[in-house]
């Protein structure tokens, strides 16, 4: 019972929040770091799925923005969050 808690909790890690749900998700890793992309018009959610010690905005948000750009084919104009959701806009 226990295994099947944890597992139902670590399926929800990468879920996206609201405005992104029902978009099918593109796995990226850049430098160590997995995201789950989604994107809707001219904005993209990356929700990072592995888990890292205490990490540091700036470092992950690069690597977010690696990713975003990378799944998405789109030049990142700004992004916004935390360690563990990254929202930015697109300029394609």
């Amino acid at each position: 019972m226990t295994r099947l808690i944890a597992l139902l909790f670590l399926a929800a890690c990468s879920g996206p929040t609201p405005h992104f749900s029902g978009i099918e998700p593109v796995t990226v890793t850049v430098d160590g770091s997995t995201f789950v992309v989604r994107r809707r018009n001219d904005l993209a959610e990356a929700v990072r799925t592995n888990t890292e010690w205490a990490p540091r905005l700036y470092p992950v948000a690069n690597r977010a923005e690696r990713a975003i750009a990378q799944a998405t084919g789109c030049k990142v104009r700004d992004i916004r969050g935390d360690a563990a959701v990254i929202v930015a806009r697109l300029a394609c």
